[in-house]
């Protein structure tokens, strides 16, 4: 259950809108009727709360639980206690995310500007935007409708925001065209200048950086995440992709839509990753790489090569998946004989 003091319910809902929120089917016996007044894990749920069961490993938690209702897939359903409606589904989690949604959706904004913003000249303000305290909003910046814009945060010269964006506390934004519905965490930058420059012994040599950054539709920008704008090509981010906090991301990379990057991820320039790929916390690409479609790398991993369409890689450097636990078998092996030679 949330804690009120920061998060509003909006329940109660009946279990026949909830199935059709969340495209669950209900259960043998369930009462349409019957009205859930929040969610809840499986462990803590209580009869007015709906959960879900989508890991075989909680099957025992699913089969204790005293929730009220439960979304789950149809090979599970037998384990419900008795009490607990099912609502079943292909994919438990995905309709529980709706459902949750549904009882805590995003805020909404409080159309105005607040008298501490500053405000430049030609800025176009969307219809019930929300400009928040002490914001800077450069001169020919352009923001859609009902965007929310959180305190402090600067929005420099000409820059684009969406539809129905939000823009976190202390968020800097320049040189960036953002599309619609994008969230962006506090502290988050995108499009300060990349790490440009020619080196010299005697000094190094600024290159300017005069790309942009280009975000599509739908993406997650987390905390203090960093993108850098192009040197002269743009920062590409498509649509869909969902960026952790404190992932950097370096000048020229191209992002496929549908990707996600874990917390503390690392992309170097001119790096481009396809559609759906998936980089771990801690991961690192070196520049000028290629990932393919589909592709999967692993925590902490160093990739120093391209990455093919759908492949998987893991270590430091980076090798196919199956090679890195052969080698960590043969690093055991050894260890064990050498431990075995000297006893």
């Amino acid at each position: 259950m949330a804690n009120a003091r920061f998060f509003a319910n909006r329940g109660p809902f009946r279990l026949s809108r909830l199935a059709e929120i969340s495209g669950a089917s209900l259960g043998p016996g369930a009462d349409p009727t019957r009205e859930i007044r929040d969610v809840a894990p499986l462990e803590t749920a209580g009869p007015d709360d709906i959960t879900f069961l989508d890991n075989a490993r909680y099957v025992e938690a699913f089969a204790a639980t005293a929730a009220g209702a439960c979304v789950v897939a149809e090979k599970f359903a037998g384990h419900a206690p008795p009490g607990v409606t099912v609502l079943l589904s292909q994919s438990p989690y995905q309709a529980y995310a709706l459902i949750a949604q549904a009882f805590y959706p995003g805020p909404a904004p409080t159309p105005g500007v607040h008298p501490t913003a500053v405000v430049g000249p030609q800025v176009r303000l969307g219809e019930d935007c929300e400009i928040g305290a002490h914001v800077v909003i450069g001169a020919g910046a352009r923001l859609g409708a009902r965007a929310i814009v959180g305190a402090s945060a600067v929005l420099g010269d000409n820059v684009v925001l969406g539809d129905d964006c939000i823009v976190g506390a202390s968020v800097s934004l320049e040189c960036c065209l953002i599309g619609d519905r994008a969230t962006i965490q506090p502290g988050a930058r995108i499009g300060p200048a990349g790490f440009g420059f020619a080196p010299n012994p005697a000094t190094h040599i600024r290159v300017p950086q005069v790309g942009r950054v280009r975000i599509g539709d739908d993406c997650h920008i987390g905390a203090n995440a960093t993108i850098a704008r192009g040197s002269a090509h743009d920062t590409v981010i498509g649509n869909n992709v969902w960026i952790d906090n404190l992932v950097q991301i370096a000048h020229n990379v191209e992002i496929g839509d549908g990707s996600i990057l874990v917390a503390q991820a690392g992309i170097a320039g001119s790096t481009k990753l396809g559609k759906f790929v998936i980089m771990a916390a801690q991961a690192g690409l070196i520049g000028h790489l290629e990932v393919g479609d589909g592709a999967q790398i692993g925590a902490q991993a160093g990739v120093i090569r391209d990455v093919a369409a759908a492949e998987t890689v893991l270590g430091s450097p980076a090798m196919a998946i199956r090679e890195f636990w052969r080698q960590v078998a043969a690093v055991k092996r050894l260890s064990k004989q050498r431990k075995e030679g000297n006893d």
